[in-house]
Parts: C-alpha cells; sequence; structure tokens
C-alpha cells in the first residue's frame, strides 16, 4: 500500500489580521496558529553584553514616555551582569517584575533587550494594558540599538498596522536587517514574501537561500518548507534524501505536519530506508496531534493491516475522526461497509468520546 502523497507550497493568507502568515505547506488543515500571522512577537532572550550590534540607525520615533519609577533599585538588579533577571522573572509570569526590572535595564544601562521586553509587554498586555503605539516605540529604540529580535517584532506591528499605519517597505527593511543579525524568524518571513511575490518581486532561489538560513538555526517551519522546495525542486536542485532530512529534523522538534511526511517517506522507503514500524509511531503521533491527514493514513495502516496489526474497529474510530475533520475518503467507506453493527457502535463511540475531548 503506497501512502504517498504530493507536498504542494502554498502559502495560504500572507496576511491574517494584518500580521505575517506563518507558512502553510502541504494539504493539511492546520491549527491558526500554524498559518497565520507570527503572532509571537519577539521573545527577549539573553544575549552576551559583549554580542557586536548592527551600527543603530536614528531614531525615527520618539522615545515613550518615562513610566513610573521602578520598585527595584538598579543595584538590586545589576549585582550579577551575568544573570538575566528579566527574562527570568518573564519566564515565570511574574510580568509586573518584568516590568519593573526592564524599565529599570532601558532607564539606566539603555539596554536593548530591555526595550524589546518592554515591548513584548505591551503588545502582548503582560503585566501593563496593551498598547500598540509605546510597544512600538519601544520596538522602535532597541531596533535602532540593534536588536534582532526588536526589528523583527516591529516588521511584523508595520505589517499588521499596529502602532502605526501599515508600512510593508520599511517592514521588509527591518526583515532583512533582522535575518542579517541571525533572526530565523525574520529569514523565515522574509522567504515568503519573496515567495508570495506580491510584497517582493517572486524569487524561488532567494526563498530557498532565506530558508536555509532558519532552517540551519534550527526553525522547524523553515526545515519543513524547505523540504518541499528540495522534493519538488523550487529553487533548489530535486533532492529527496535531503528532503527527507529535513523533514526528520522538523518532526524531532514536533512540526505535526513534518511528522506526516517524514512518516509517508518512512512507510515508502522514499529518500530513506523503509521503517513502516516507525512510520506507523509517527503517524499514530502525528493523529493525536489532530492532523487529519495523519488520522487518515493510519485508518488506512489499520484497515489493511500493512504496517500494523489489522483493527478495523481502530480504523473506523480514526476514519470517522479524519471525516469530521473534512479528510472524507471514500475507499475507506467502501472497506468498512461489511462491519458488523457491534463493531460499528464500538468505533463510533470511541470517535465521539475522542472529538468531545479534543474539541478546543
Amino acid at each position: 500500500m503506497k501512502l504517498l502523497r504530493p507536498m504542494v507550497v502554498a502559502l495560504g493568507a500572507i496576511v491574517a489580521s494584518g500580521a505575517m502568515a506563518q507558512l502553510s505547506i502541504a494539504p493539511p488543515a492546520a491549527p491558526a496558529a500554524k498559518k497565520e500571522a507570527p503572532r509571537e512577537s519577539a521573545k527577549p532572550r539573553h544575549h552576551s553584553p559583549t554580542a557586536k550590534k548592527a551600527a543603530p540607525k536614528p531614531a525615527s520615533t520618539p522615545a515613550p514616555s518615562p513610566s513610573p519609577a521602578p520598585s527595584t533599585s538598579p543595584a538590586q538588579v545589576f549585582e550579577d551582569p551575568n544573570v538575566d533577571l528579566v527574562y527570568g522573572a518573564y519566564q515565570r509570569g511574574l510580568y509586573k517584575t518584568t516590568f519593573d526590572l526592564a524599565i529599570a535595564r532601558a532607564q539606566y544601562n539603555n539596554d536593548a533587550k530591555a526595550m524589546t521586553m518592554l515591548g513584548e509587554l505591551y503588545a502582548n498586555g503582560f503585566g501593563v494594558k496593551r498598547d500598540y503605539v509605546k510597544a512600538t516605540q519601544w520596538y522602535q529604540r532597541a531596533a535602532d540599538a540593534g536588536d534582532r529580535e526588536a526589528m523583527f517584532a516591529l516588521a511584523m506591528m508595520k505589517i499588521a498596522g499596529r502602532g502605526g499605519p501599515v508600512n510593508k517597505d520599511e517592514a521588509v527593511k527591518l526583515l532583512a536587517s533582522s535575518a542579517k543579525l541571525g533572526e530565523p524568524k525574520a529569514a523565515y518571513n522574509l522567504a515568503l514574501l519573496y515567495l508570495d511575490g506580491q510584497t517582493l518581486p517572486r524569487d524561488v532561489k532567494r526563498s530557498a537561500e532565506l530558508l536555509r538560513m532558519a532552517a540551519d538555526a534550527g526553525s522547524p517551519e523553515a526545515q519543513y518548507a524547505l523540504a518541499t522546495f528540495y522534493k519538488e525542486g523550487t529553487g533548489v536542485p530535486k533532492d529527496m534524501e535531503t528532503a527527507v532530512r529535513l523533514l526528520q529534523a522538523a518532526s524531532l522538534a514536533d512540526n505535526v505536519d513534518a511528522e506526516v511526511e517524514y512518516a509517508i517517506a518512512l512507510f515508502n522507503g522514499s529518500g530513506t530506508p523503509r521503517n513502516q514500524t516507525a512510520a506507523v509511531a509517527l503517524l499514530r503521533k502525528a493523529a493525536r496531534q489532530n492532523s487529519a491527514i495523519a488520522q487518515n493514513r493510519l485508518a488506512r495502516v489499520l484497515a489493511t493491516g500493512q504496517g500494523a496489526p489489522q483493527d478495523k474497529v481502530e480504523a473506523l474510530k480514526w476514519h470517522l475522526i479524519a471525516k469530521t475533520a473534512g479528510r472524507g475518503d471514500p475507499e475507506l467507506d467502501e472497506m468498512f461497509a461489511d462491519m458488523s453493527p457491534a463493531d460499528r457502535a464500538k468505533s463510533e463511540a470511541a470517535a465521539r468520546k475522542w472529538i468531545g475531548n479534543n474539541v478546543k
């Protein structure tokens, strides 16, 4: 039994609620989080204070008005420069503390990472009232100081028209600067713009180059996207083995679409030695993560007994779940037509229970 299906590169909506969409590749109807604009405003991380920064440009946005004096004194904040208290508080969800510490660093040390954090807090309404204008101002200050994550976040704000008018030209410049400094999210989204051909001239080779940058930096979305390029020969030489290696890397990072594609490659032995046991295990994992494609393929495996012990009751359960998600399969309908009423009732009850427990 062949499970292979073509991987199709499809952008879906590049703009969702005005923000940059994540690349949607292949038929699975991914949850909104996978096709939408990176709601992920830059999530600041600790960087060495000695790291080189890009030469700052003159600020084009007025600096935010100083916030109320923080409850934490500068001495408390900077006793150990190797400890990132700001991000530590952020990770623990202590947003008011995060805000106070970040304000102190921004005010007394002109700390770009602290400014990016303030943009994050205002953009998401963490510990403060959501304010896109203030978020944009803090992101702008951090971007002017050379912070790549702030550049990316500010680009997303300009694409979405949050905190100011839509300005895609400026957003492209910010994405390019951020990508040049090694920000994988910026490289990935800039690749989408070159692939889409609306904001920028369509250039699949440049798109592939940017995807490779992001993939090498560990972005599972970029690894999955670049895998489709290698599978189809889009902007790169056709190379199924490279495609499969990228799918494997993305699947190890829990990219559900990559798990499905890698499972199919393993099942068929396409670009990799055949391993149907591992393939079925991946299909089960992706099926439990609401991939309708995986649910459908798992139903086929269990219905035929190829790659796993035959289990028509379990197979019909996954078939019914996949159909509910819009992934019908007339061939499977025919295969289950002769099931006994008792077995069908078991499958239907299991499907209802699973769907009821997984409604979001």
